[in-house]
């Protein structure tokens, strides 16, 4: 019964990788933390933020990304529908080069926009790393598509 559930849905098809562990620690971690801080800092990292970078409806844009940041890293972290996690995911750290590291670089130079940008990128590397080989062992995706 499970074999059928591997290839009907190949997006929860996980290798049986123990590494894969820490990438997602490190994913789901960050960002659960980042969607928090999000409704505590309000002014910093909530809609203040989001305003100060131009936003239109700040306040909808802080709720709908720190919740996304703490419903996506929490399925990344437990393994949970990890690749379809990882596509939100992948497209706030797009959004947050093109609108906070970008200018950085046009204004600033290379090396404030290097020093700027290296959490990010590691971020980045990692979720793509997530998407194409999916969360691992020791995950929930990897126990719905296990043959028994």
């Amino acid at each position: 019964m499970k074999t059928g559930i591997v290839k009907k849905y190949k997006i929860l098809d996980t290798p049986d990788d123990g590494k894969i562990i820490f990438a997602r620690l490190i994913v789901g971690l960050i960002f659960i933390s980042e969607g928090i801080q999000k409704f505590i800092y309000i002014e910093m990292l909530g809609p203040g933020f989001f305003k100060e970078l131009g936003f239109n409806a700040p306040l909808f844009w802080a709720n709908f990304t720190g919740t996304f940041e703490i419903l996506c890293g929490t399925l990344v972290l437990l393994g949970l529908l990890t690749r379809l996690a990882s596509i939100p995911l992948l497209i706030i750290m797009i959004t947050a080069f093109f609108t906070t590291k970008l200018p950085i670089l046009t204004t600033k130079g290379f090396w404030s926009f290097s020093h700027a940008y290296h959490t990010d990128f590691a971020l980045t590397v990692l979720l793509i790393l997530l998407i194409i080989y999916g969360a691992g062992r020791w995950s929930a995706d990897l126990k719905f598509t296990t043959p028994e």
